[in-house]
């Protein structure tokens, strides 16, 4: 079995097994915010089991469509071997594309979508047109100083992948996987004085779509540095007040 503690905190077999044990409908479209490190990946997942909907990612939606070589996937290729920003107008294309499949027609959540304010008003009209409730957003709230020891503290198993944190959950040995023995590592943009420069970038870029959606009403806010099952039952009830839950027939 892996081990899964890393940035977004660690998912207990207790908490997945429980939250997946019922399956609910979830009736409208779900958007975490929130920094690295704050839980969102986590939460997303323990969700999107529960409720039986998809976990979307724009990276996961851009490597689909180059490995498939659709029309947006062509023109996003040259971009990403470059190491380029993809346009906003292909990636909302490949987002249109995806929320319009049969798999989203119950809803779905964005984990860190969108990024922006053009993207989010966008985003906002794409959900209109595609007949979706308005969104509700959830902005999870951590203090600089516990991010950055959640994402400072990942090592990352070279041969097997497994992730875990030397703070919160760390290997029996300092240097070594439990699993298979690989050298475990630490990212790049793992190091604090990268983990930082990603905060002040994400506070400049967020700041404003927090101040959006809290305008429009549809913003709720969690603590992302309590436990995952404090923060699951936050997000419960915060699903519960904005009508997006039912029991799945």
């Amino acid at each position: 079995m892996k081990a899964s503690c890393a940035a977004e905190g660690y998912v207990g077999a207790g908490v997945s097994s429980r939250l997946a044990a019922v399956r609910m409908g979830l009736k409208r479209p779900l958007i975490f915010l929130g920094p690295p490190g704050a839980g969102k990946g986590t939460q997303a997942k323990l969700l999107s089991e529960r409720y039986d909907v998809p976990h979307l990612s724009t990276g996961d939606m851009l490597r689909e469509h180059v490995s498939t070589g659709t029309e947006l996937g062509r023109k996003a290729k040259p971009i990403m071997d470059r190491g380029g920003l993809v346009p906003d107008d292909i990636v909302l294309g490949m987002v249109e594309e995806r929320i319009s499949r049969p798999d989203c027609a119950e809803g779905f959540v964005f984990d860190g979508f969108p990024r922006t304010m053009p993207q989010a008003q966008r985003l906002d009209e794409i959900l209109a047109k595609r007949k979706f409730s308005k969104p509700v957003v959830v902005n999870f709230r951590v203090d600089d100083d516990v991010l950055i020891r959640r994402v400072a503290g990942r090592r990352v198993c070279s041969v097997g992948g497994e992730i875990y944190n030397i703070y919160e959950r760390p290997p029996r040995d300092d240097s070594r996987c439990d699993n298979d023995g690989g050298a475990l590592i630490q990212r790049s943009d793992d190091r604090a004085e990268v983990v930082r420069d990603r905060l002040a970038a994400f506070e400049r870029q967020t700041r404003p779509l927090i101040d959006y959606y809290r305008s429009t009403g549809d913003l709720a806010e969690v603590d992302g540095s309590a436990s995952v099952e404090v923060v699951s039952k936050k997000l419960l009830e915060i699903l519960a007040e904005h009508g997006a839950d039912g029991n799945r027939a």
